[in-house]
């Protein structure tokens, strides 16, 4: 295996780095939901998509998965999960950068696969956890304060969780079967985040969070935690603006469409919180 370096807004390096290959899967993203540059979100999801994309096409890639994200997805509002045919509404398209970004790139995508044959498949996971989040993502950084005991409240809304081991599959099964052009949910199952602290709590025999805040009480603290980061060149805060947005709704999903296309299916959302909660405690020790 042979590993080159690129960057997702060079080009050059990237149509030097694909050259010879037969097939690409596109992971690369500015996954955060807070930044001191918003402008990052575009350069690296939107426009870095593009220019791999192009980089694919004229490389004569002959297979593409690329990974978007539920972010590029609406939420159901009437009692049922969201699904592939979703959409996202303008709201969470125009204040969310995350989100945005997440849903120009896809639009990228698929506007090559329209207009120039790109030959790709699109995955959309939704909240992976699991082993080695080193950076961590969001949702891991959620674990990794439950399990330090710092999360004490909660605010009612919920995730789809999946083992990040369960997305590495489905993206295979995608790149083995799924069809050009089509998009595919890669999730497990529906939890309250009332119902993931409670298990982290009883994993790690921290206290079960018993404070229950609205949203609209946190998103003044969001703003002045935000505020605080930037001035400060800190790290993401605990509580984002854009975090506090979208906990309004429960964001849970179906992945019955890669089950049923792909044959993907997901190990139960525990194990993914178990293997989670053991590796950021292992590394918290260390």
């Amino acid at each position: 295996m042979e590993s080159v370096v690129g960057d997702l807004t060079d080009p050059a390096s990237l149509n030097k780095a694909i050259q010879g290959c037969r097939a690409l899967i596109h992971a690369g993203a500015y996954y955060r939901l807070w930044s001191p540059d918003p402008d990052r979100f575009y350069s690296v999801n939107v426009t870095g998509t593009h220019n791999i994309m192009l980089a694919a096409l004229d490389a004569g890639v002959e297979r593409v998965v690329y990974t978007s994200s539920i972010a590029a997805l609406g939420t159901a509002t009437d009692g049922k999960f969201t699904d592939e045919k979703t959409p996202i509404p303008a709201s969470d398209r125009q204040v969310i950068h995350y989100k945005r970004s997440k849903y120009l790139a896809e639009l990228e995508v698929t506007a090559l696969i329209r207009d120039r044959g790109l030959p790709a498949v699109i995955v959309n996971p939704t909240a992976p956890l699991g082993p080695r989040d080193v950076k961590p993502t969001p949702t891991g950084r959620m674990i990794r304060d439950a399990v330090a005991g710092k999360i004490p409240a909660y605010v009612n809304t919920g995730l789809n969780v999946v083992h990040v081991d369960d997305v590495a599959i489905g993206h295979r099964l995608a790149f083995e079967s799924g069809k050009i052009g089509e998009r595919y949910i890669l999730g497990s199952e529906n939890l309250s985040l009332k119902y993931i602290l409670e298990q982290i709590a009883s994993l790690t025999g921290q206290p079960k969070p018993r404070i229950r805040l609205a949203p609209n009480l946190v998103l003044p603290i969001a703003y002045i935690a935000e505020f605080w980061a930037k001035i400060t060149n800190g790290e993401e805060p605990m509580i984002t603006v854009d975090g506090v947005r979208l906990a309004r709704k429960c964001m849970y999903f179906s992945s019955e469409k890669a089950s049923r296309e792909l044959g993907y299916q997901p190990r139960p959302a525990k194990d993914a919180l178990g293997d989670a909660v053991k590796w950021f405690r292992a590394t918290m020790m260390n």
